[in-house]
């Protein structure tokens, strides 16, 4: 992937891309479907893990942020009531 990257900088765009390596990329895969919405369990096929609960662990970050925005929709339909 930095070889792509690179080639890709090469060309001088306007933007060019930052520096990532393939294992950046997975997470960034993970972390975004997660923030998505997208079941634990179903990350966790697609990253290959045997065990939802090794992604839990890994991404355990973005699931406390889905929480504290869920406690938000929460308090907001609330208070709409």
């Amino acid at each position: 992937m930095p070889v792509l990257i690179k080639a890709y900088n090469d060309t001088k765009p306007k933007k060019p891309l930052p520096r990532a390596r393939l294992h950046d990329l997975r997470h960034l895969h993970a972390t975004t479907l997660l923030l998505a919405g997208v079941p634990v369990h179903v990350v966790a096929a697609r990253l290959g893990h045997s065990d939802p609960a090794i992604t839990l662990r890994v991404y355990a970050h973005v699931i406390s942020e889905q929480m504290a925005s869920a406690a938000d929709v929460f308090a907001n339909a609330i208070k709409a009531a």
